[in-house]
């Protein structure tokens, strides 16, 4: 017989344990431990563990003993909910990130968009919790007295109770809001799953090779005993293992602790993928010492009752060790889900039954506040199982209270499902059905649970109901069938407010929320602080419009009404993290309020399609296809070389694309979403005149932008919005014409100087016939007075000024009728030339006064046409001229090689920029001021000198150290004299 622990031993060890779970959590929360094992979907597996409490050390045991395999049904129904995680545990998990809910009755209260839906969740939970709970105190306090043989239930239950008060304050509100995850407490629920593993396994391996000697002793004594097998598989065709089945299903869904750990407690979202493998894994490795232990149990004798088996065995060998690990594996399992199930149940309690009657004043720390209410719900909590466990008298069997607790949670599945796959549910039938439910749970479980009842007389089904292992499970059957009918059939005959439709969209797996786009009473972040600093106080509501700020990425100064609106959504979600969706929803439905009268209401569709690009990796079949088309069309207006502008019927600016953005230098994410008088001028006023105005097409609309004159064409169209026909939009379209209008501004000014030229050459030759008279005249009267030496000499001054003044008309006409000459390979002086160039740039007076120096050499000719290549001259040296300032010199001098001659013009002027050099020969390009030069001179310049099979090039600045200047090389073919025929040929 095992010499019996002492009961200081046992406390020594337990409160040693404790500690060491003290520590791992502590070292979790320093950050003492890397992140990457922290967020390690295996640390978050493990803390899933906590779905093993002591009922998985002790109870399975005891359910294998009355239903054989039918125990299996513990693991099984859990893991069977974990291997449908994609459509059951991933949208409860996306919902509960998303909008901040930490609990089954947060999550109720925002479907249902009902405070009583939360407040009767959280009432129903935490009085079906009480059983779970006196579990855990009755296995340790059980536990202490099979070990010690003495009993002291109460001393140590209260013991037990107290240290545990103590680690859930300081490691489960160790944070002031539920929005904080506890990161230590994850990494010691984990631990503490690992501990439950070893413990339970090394049982099991003790009973398999200890007590069989291996597999082959373990297969004898099976032959030997046909009727162990047979215990084992009876149950399956006549037990109520399908009810335990789907009992345990739904646990992984409403059982608080593991919503808790699931879903609030998670660290990465991607962890539930490898848990919905990974955690079934754990649960077979804990299920298989289950029928180890019990035949090791049957075979040694054991004096405790099937459910204690586990710590029988090591008391039948007399091994203290033995004893000692399954008792530790016990206390771990129960010390973990208490911590676990009194965090969750203190968020619910204070979000649902205390924070809707009381709320603090503002002038307070509510933060404060809310922390020391919850850390005092705790321990009325656990304070609440101990006194029930007193009720109970620890006569109870723990498969009897497990299973009492496992049936109420039983009672929230109609409603989890319905947030998921029933839109069309409302908060009517909910309340009616989960009453219903709770009603029959507490009349044939809870009261023969509690008053010890004989026997309940059933009339309808003339019957006397009994809870024990044989009529439990029609309970659970009548109670479940009442919630769906009652459920079922008032949700079918009343309606669905508003509200739970928006919040129905929410929830659904096939849908996404769509939220009003309304105009807010608020019309800035600071505002929104502003209002909420009068339920929530002027610091912590600066604090929390921050915060939500900041998750959403936005400026501290934004007034968009779209970014205003997400504002508003997330700091509901935030402040439901902290008290509760309905309170948070009470606070920002009065406090930041719709505008009165604000009849207009559509979908927010720039927000609807952020979401749908968030979630289009995760569309298939034909929702994949219609998001591809919506998504080429969406391209298809972004790239449009044209503006787009979408705005709603309250000129609020949906689309912006990537032209626009170009054209006003207004990025897209500044814009859309605010309204249209927002813009910086002068668009605002543009595009707002377009709005008002009764005309479609505006065109030649003139702006000034940083100093430049655009041209734009403006064109509207009224759209209908999608799912919403009486709330016409407006496209808008913004052509940028500015270039096409300096093309035509130019082509205008070309054809005016063009018709300059015309009119020069017709007065040229109107001119010269009265010039040609005078030098007639002139002439004569020189030759009539050839006396008179003054007559003479003035006569002689007249003829020369007439014949200065036919070369000036001469070299006009020859110029006007460049364009139309064909081209000739005459020999042009290039002296000559030059001199003729500058002598016509020398009639304009009204130029810049500069000194033309023609340094050509007269011996230098090329092949070409001399009025063509004046006119290359005229324009380069009147380029130069204008680049030049008053007084500069403007050389022009040629160089000769053996084939080629170069001709070269070079000013002193401002030079030419080397980004604009390689524009320069293109057409309609200038640098001069609008109406100062067509930007055809050069290219005019460059086709000329093709056309004489010549190269241009230019160099700026000329002179590198004063960074001045400009020249231009025209290397030209030099004109050869034919070579004189030989004497012989000549014909004499």
């Amino acid at each position: 017989m095992l010499t019996n622990f002492s009961l200081w031993e046992l406390s020594l060890y337990s409160a040693g344990y404790l500690l060491l779970l003290f520590g791992v959590a502590w070292i979790g929360e320093r950050g003492l431990i890397p992140r990457r094992v922290l967020r390690h979907p295996l640390t978050y597996t493990l803390s899933l563990g906590v779905y093993a409490s002591a009922w998985a050390v002790y109870g399975t045991v005891s359910l294998a003993y009355q239903y054989g395999y039918g125990f299996l049904a513990y693991y099984l129904g859990i893991c069977g909910a974990f291997l449908l995680a994609p459509v059951l545990l991933q949208p409860i998990l996306r919902i509960t990130r998303t909008y901040q809910l930490s609990s089954l009755a947060d999550l109720f209260a925002f479907r249902f968009r009902s405070t009583a839906a939360g407040a009767l969740t959280t009432l129903i939970m935490l009085i079906g919790m009480l059983p779970l709970l006196a579990l855990q105190i009755q296995a340790v306090s059980d536990s202490v007295s099979i070990l010690t043989q003495a009993a002291m239930h109460e001393r140590v239950s209260l013991g037990f109770c107290l240290l545990i008060i103590l680690f859930t304050i300081l490691f489960g509100t160790r944070h002031i809001t539920n929005r904080e995850k506890h990161e230590g407490l994850v990494l010691a629920i984990a631990f503490e799953s690992i501990i439950k593993l070893v413990a339970i396994g090394g049982v099991g391996l003790f009973a398999l090779y200890g007590v069989f000697d291996g597999p082959k002793g373990l297969e004898v004594w099976l032959l030997e005993n046909q009727g162990a097998l047979s215990t084992l598989h009876t149950p399956l065709q006549e037990g109520p293992w399908r009810t335990l089945l789907l009992v345990f299903f739904a646990a992984a869904v409403t059982m608080p602790h593991m919503f808790h750990m699931t879903f609030s407690e998670n660290l990465n979202p991607r962890a539930l993928n490898t848990a919905s493998w990974s955690l079934p894994l754990y649960l077979l490795l804990i299920s298989l010492a289950v029928p180890l232990i019990l035949w090791a149990g049957l075979k040694l004798g054991a004096t405790t009752s099937a459910e204690y088996y586990t710590l029988g065995i090591g008391i039948a060998v007399n091994s203290p060790t033995l004893a000692l690990m399954a008792y530790i594996g016990g206390l771990s399992a129960a010390s973990g889900i208490i911590i676990v199930l009194t965090l969750a149940l203190s968020g619910m309690v204070l979000n649902h039954l205390i924070l809707p009657v009381y709320q603090p004043a503002a002038e307070g720390n509510i933060y404060r506040w809310l922390l020391w209410t919850r850390r005092a719900l705790i321990a009325a909590i656990i304070m609440a199982g101990f006194g029930f466990y007193r009720l109970l008298g620890a006569e109870q069997d723990l498969s009897n209270l497990g299973i009492v607790a496992f049936v109420a949670t039983l009672q929230f599945l109609p409603g989890t499902l319905a947030v998921l796959y029933w839109p069309t549910a409302n908060r009517r039938g909910f309340i009616a059905g989960l009453i219903s439910g709770f009603v029959i749970w507490g009349v044939t479980m809870l009261l023969p649970l509690l008053g010890s009842i004989p026997g309940l007389y059933l009339p309808m089904l003339d019957m006397v109901y009994v809870l024990d292992d044989t009529s439990w499970h029609l309970a659970a059957i009548a109670s479940l069938a009442a919630n769906l009918l009652v459920f079922s059939g008032v949700s079918l005959f009343t309606t669905t407010s508003a509200e739970e439709q928006s919040a129905a969209e929410a929830c659904t797996l096939d849908n996404l929320r769509r939220p009003q786009r309304r105009e807010l009473t608020a019309t800035s972040a600071q505002q929104f602080a502003e209002l909420l600093a009068r339920p929530l106080g002027a610091k912590i509501a600066q604090r929390e419009v921050e915060q939500a700020l900041r998750d959403l990425q936005l400026p501290f100064d934004e007034s968009r009404p779209y970014a205003l609106r997400r504002l508003r959504d997330r700091l509901e979600a935030n402040l439901s993290g902290l008290m509760g969706p309905s309170v948070a929803q009470d606070i920002v439905e009065t406090f930041l309020p719709y505008k009165k009268g604000s009849s207009y209401i559509s979908g927010d569709i720039h927000f609807i399609e952020n979401r749908l690009e968030d979630y289009h990796t995760r569309l298939t079949g034909l929702a994949a296809e219609l998001d591809s088309l919506r998504r080429y069309h969406r391209q298809t207006l972004q790239e449009l070389p044209m503006g787009v502008c979408s705005l709603a019927r309250d000129n609020e600016i949906i689309l912006w694309n990537r032209a626009l953005e170009e054209l006003t230098g207004i990025p897209a994410n500044q814009v859309v979403g605010s309204r249209l008088s927002s813009l910086p001028p002068p668009w605002n006023a543009l595009l707002e005149c377009l709005v008002e105005s009764p005309l479609q097409h505006l065109h030649r609309q003139q702006i000034t932008l940083n100093g430049f004159t655009r041209w734009l064409h403006l064109h509207k169209a009224a759209i209908d919005e999608p799912n919403s026909p009486g709330n016409s939009g407006l496209v808008l379209l913004i052509e940028d014409a500015t270039q096409t209008q300096q093309l035509a501004d130019k082509l205008a000014h070309s054809e005016r100087l063009a018709s300059i030229g015309r009119l020069a050459a017709g007065v040229a030759h109107e001119i010269g016939n009265p010039v040609t008279g005078i030098a007639c005249l002139a002439q004569n009267l020189r030759e009539e007075r050839e006396q008179d030496g003054e007559i003479q000499e003035m006569s002689q001054q007249i003829i020369d000024q007439t014949k200065r003044v036919s070369r000036i008309l001469q070299s006009l006409m020859s110029f006007a009728h460049a364009g139309g000459r064909s081209h000739n390979d005459e020999p042009v002086n290039l002296h000559d030339i030059a001199q003729e160039a500058i002598g016509l740039l020398s009639l304009n007076k009204r130029s810049v006064d500069v000194h033309f120096y023609n340094a050509c050499d007269p011996e230098h000719l090329v092949s070409g046409d001399d009025q063509r290549l004046v006119q290359v001259l005229i324009n380069l040296l009147s380029n130069a001229r204008d680049a030049s300032n008053p007084g500069d010199a403007i050389r022009v001098w040629s160089d000769a090689e053996e084939h080629t001659i170069t001709l070269q013009v070079e000013d002193e002027g401002s030079g030419i920029a080397q980004e604009l050099q390689e524009q320069l020969f293109e057409p309609f390009f200038t640098t001069k001021d609008p109406g100062k030069g067509t930007g055809l001179g050069l290219a005019l310049v460059y086709s000329i000198v093709e056309e004489h099979y010549g190269q241009i090039s230019v160099v700026s600045p000329a002179d590198p150290e004063r960074q001045r200047g400009t020249r231009f090389s025209i290397k030209l073919p030099r004109h050869l004299e034919p070579l004189a025929e030989p004497a012989s040929a000549q014909v004499p």
